[in-house]
């Protein structure tokens, strides 16, 4: 079944193209566009569409777009260089929200090219602080261990990262690290991570135990925290473990139900969604609603999240966090970073 849109476009260089018009833009899972992609993407909704390459089919480009497109979901470490390019998104109806990602592995050297932790905090506050604080939701992801890096110092590395967060967002998501099931990461690990020994350091995936005890300890941090702001939630993302006891729900990044409360307003994203309108619930309230099935079939099993089109380029995030699975290597990416123009179509062309 198709879900999106099909149009013809007129490309940069004069062609006509067919392309898809998805409501929903994925910006992104592939690379931090935020942080290092900023001016691309701003001079690509100036033009109304992308060219996608398909990192598995590179012959096959796909063009998108902006046509249709109501949602943008941006996924970051440092969103700053979006901040001064808001009001041209609001200019063009778009709605939006972010999936910050603020680790604090400083310690570890795990994400080298992020900016400083306390700058990082900075910037959650005033992002949230400019577009509302259930527009921002924070990651701590994924979650790693090593021999000094336990459960326990994970908890209190969260607590205080939330302490100060708390009252700018609703929503805290974590994964457990799936390290050794992805060869780019396991080769990453052993290349950037000088202390890295699989004998000594616990870099393969949680135990259960350790995933309970985690669970256990951010069940208590929660009851604190919701003092605080009640709205708070915590949820894991793409996880099959059921944490309910303590609170703590299955996550979709790319949500309905998040939709569906932030954009109430936009009627083709509630009908897509299967969001009738107020005043014609009035009329149907003993007609049963049946939400349509609009899981996103090419996510991992237990990934939750909804239909969407992501627009970004596998090997062009500077940040070079050594848990990457987006990135072969950084020579990989320092060569593409020195080719991209911010005025193609895609973010690279041969990904």
């Amino acid at each position: 079944m198709k879900i999106w849109k099909e149009v013809q476009l007129t490309t940069d260089s004069g062609e006509q193209r067919s392309a898809i018009a998805p409501l929903i833009i994925s910006a992104s899972r592939s690379t931090d566009v935020p942080a290092f992609h900023t001016e691309w993407l701003i001079n690509r909704l100036k033009k109304g569409y992308v060219c996608w390459n398909n990192p598995f089919k590179r012959t096959n480009p796909q063009y998108i777009s902006f046509q249709e497109a109501r949602l943008f979901v941006f996924w970051s470490k440092n969103p700053k260089p979006m901040f001064g390019h808001l009001p041209f998104l609001n200019e063009l109806g778009l709605n939006y929200y972010f999936q910050y990602t603020l680790n604090n592995y400083e310690e570890e050297g795990f994400e080298p090219n992020v900016p400083p932790l306390a700058s990082r905090i900075d910037t959650f506050i005033r992002l949230s602080e400019m577009i509302g604080k259930e527009k921002v939701i924070w990651r701590f992801d994924p979650l790693l261990l090593t021999d000094q890096l336990t459960v326990a110092v994970l908890l209190t590395r969260i607590r205080e990262l939330g302490n100060q967060l708390i009252r700018f967002t609703d929503k805290l998501v974590f994964s457990f690290a799936d390290i050794l099931s992805y060869q780019k990461v396991r080769s990453n690990l052993i290349r950037e991570t000088s202390c890295y020994n699989e004998s000594t350091i616990h870099l393969a995936e949680f135990t259960f135990d350790q995933k309970i005890e985690f669970a256990e300890g951010i069940h208590k941090i929660l009851k604190e925290w919701l003092k605080i702001n009640p709205d708070f939630r915590i949820a894991t993302c793409a996880e099959d473990i059921d944490l309910e006891k303590y609170q703590i729900s299955h996550n979709k990044c790319i949500d309905d139900a998040l939709i569906e409360k932030l954009f109430p307003n936009d009627q083709k994203l509630m009908d897509l969604i299967g969001v009738k309108p107020q005043d014609q619930l009035l009329f149907d309230e003993a007609i049963p609603v049946k939400k349509p099935n609009l899981k996103d079939k090419g996510q991992r099993k237990a990934c939750g999240c909804m239909i969407s089109k992501d627009i970004g380029s596998y090997n062009t995030c500077n940040h070079l966090c050594v848990y990457c699975y987006a990135n072969t290597s950084p020579d990989v990416v320092r060569k593409n970073l020195q080719e991209l123009k911010p005025d193609s179509e895609s973010i690279l062309h041969n990904t």
